[in-house]
């Protein structure tokens, strides 16, 4: 299984380097379309979300990648990624890829200097997880087909429809690999 990690803006890096820490056999970085070919599955890392939307239209994938999260194929957001992934976005508005019904308000939480690590509440699945939130989205919204994997404070936060998974922190940072062997799993 290839993973492609869009790679125009944000922290692809840390999810390369978590990915290979959590087992995943290879992953691409995705700079332009033709590197989507033979990708099974997609991160949209965490980031800036309008900076990643300028870059998607400048180097033509927007389109692409568009396609790729319609696909049914496995997909994981985090932050930026969630915003990407969401139904719609608030705070201000803009475009997403409208892959998982929930609403979503950029920087929720507040600025860079109101960046927290919350333990995240997710009934058991991951005891004593412990979240990064940096200029974090909130979701505002789910949808009766999304299923709520993990909260903080009653907000969800980390949130799924099928193989495709949103999380409104930064899994990628620090040493905690169980989200992303969660997400792996389910892509055998």
């Amino acid at each position: 299984m290839t993973i492609g990690i869009l790679a125009l803006q944000g922290g692809f890096a840390a999810h390369a380097r978590m990915l290979a820490s959590a087992g995943a056999a290879a992953a691409v970085l995705v700079r332009k379309p033709a590197d989507l070919a033979g990708v099974d599955a997609l991160v949209l890392p965490g980031g800036e979300s309008t900076a990643m939307l300028y870059g998607l239209a400048r180097d033509a994938l927007e389109a692409p990648v568009r396609a790729f999260v319609r696909s049914g194929r496995p997909v994981l957001g985090t932050c930026a990624g969630a915003i990407l992934l969401a139904h719609a976005v608030r705070g201000p508005a803009q475009r997403s890829f409208d892959a998982l019904d929930v609403d979503v308000e950029r920087n929720a939480y507040g600025t860079q200097l109101d960046s927290f690590e919350a333990e995240v509440d997710a009934g058991g699945a991951f005891p004593d997880l412990r979240a990064v939130f940096i200029r974090a989205p909130r979701i505002v919204r789910v949808g009766s087909e999304v299923e709520v994997l993990a909260r903080v404070e009653g907000d969800p936060v980390l949130v799924r429809r099928g193989p495709i998974w949103a999380a409104t922190f930064h899994p990628e940072l620090g040493d905690d690999r169980r989200v992303h062997r969660a997400w792996l799993r389910e892509l055998s």
